[in-house]
């Protein structure tokens, strides 16, 4: 149980949210159907954290051989702003790569096992999104392609996170499609997006000295960088007005729009880091869960949780209020 708890902490379930809500999402988009089907739906979701925690895993993987935690340590001490905290599991001996790779071969035994299931009942498309995702993902820090290190990495998330699993996971749960799941996922994708893009702007100096290219050293310059960010801030919230505007979507799909006031928030604080600009290190109760706020300052990162819990905050609250407007619709019978 020791050994499970150890895997399941390293491979960063803290994370797991910017899956699990996305695919309850689409749980809850599936609930109109008479297909709908809740033990496929557990089970693919299951298998969809299965597959996240895998991924991570993998993450520390190839990065450990690119001494990715070393070359941050370094520029630290040169004082150059950086994260340094990476597979310190592995950097202190609890665990070998071999020990690693043997980790992310359960949760991926564990996962085909999940999606043979949904294949059985739903076809081969649930399989086929699957293998994408799992490419994907491995090609993100993976040679030959390490799309993360080239500029792509961000999108790459985006669109696994939102398209991919979104889609994937409302065709488990019922066996169809419609043009609402779709338009929702990409919403979705751009807001998880945003969260690795809000932290490739802030550590984008860092990143550059370790020869990895994100988006934003991809952008560059200030403006792009920024109106990059707008687009991932706002643009999710843009494309459910415009669904509910065309039909495709119910008015009460506008309600995440009570995050707005996050995004504005994060942008603004974006554009003061990237101008250089001293912002207050300060939460305010709207802002969402921000964690042990006080002890980020003190660790010397609160420039970078302030940001990137935000992040986070607004994908995860645009989900979970968009999962209970659906619940609520199929309670009273609208959807």
């Amino acid at each position: 149980m020791e050994k499970i708890k150890f895997w399941i902490r390293n491979a960063r379930h803290v994370a797991l949210p910017q899956s699990l809500l996305p695919g309850l999402l689409a749980i809850g988009m599936a609930l109109q159907y008479d297909s709908f089907s809740w033990w496929l739906s557990l089970i693919a979701l299951f298998g969809v954290a299965c597959t996240h925690l895998a991924m991570n895993l993998m993450d520390d993987y190839f990065d450990f051989f690119e001494g990715s935690a070393e070359k941050r340590e370094r520029l630290a001490s040169d004082g150059i702003r950086a994260r340094v905290a990476k597979y310190p599991y592995l950097i202190s001996g609890e665990a070998t790569p071999k020990d690693l790779l043997k980790a992310v071969g359960v949760f991926l035994l564990i996962a085909a096992v999940a999606c043979t299931v949904i294949v059985i009942f739903r076809g081969m498309l649930p399989l086929y999104i699957a293998l994408a995702g799992v490419i994907l993902g491995i090609s993100y820090s993976g040679k030959p392609l390490q799309l993360g290190y080239h500029g792509y990495g961000e999108l790459v998330i985006g669109i696994m996170f939102g398209p991919l699993l979104m889609i994937g996971m409302q065709y488990a749960a019922c066996g169809m499609l419609d043009a609402r799941v779709i338009l929702v996922s990409v919403a979705v994708g751009l807001l998880v997006t945003n969260i690795l893009y809000t932290h490739s702007v802030l550590d984008r100096f860092a990143d550059a000295q370790m020869g990895k290219l994100t988006l934003a050293g991809l952008l560059k310059h200030r403006g792009a960088m920024l109106a990059a960010s707008a687009v991932f801030c706002f643009v999710p919230f843009l494309l459910l007005i415009t669904g509910v505007v065309w039909g495709i979507l119910p008015w009460p799909y506008l309600f995440p729009l009570v995050q707005l006031p996050v995004a504005v928030y994060l942008w603004n604080s974006l554009r003061s880091f990237v101008y250089g600009k001293n912002s207050e290190l300060k939460i305010k109760p709207w802002m969402g869960p921000m964690g042990d706020f006080g002890k980020y300052c003190q660790a010397g990162i609160g420039w970078f949780m302030l940001r990137w819990l935000l992040a986070r905050n607004l994908i995860s609250f645009f989900a979970l209020i968009l999962l209970i407007v659906n619940v609520v619709l199929k309670i009273i019978g609208q959807l």
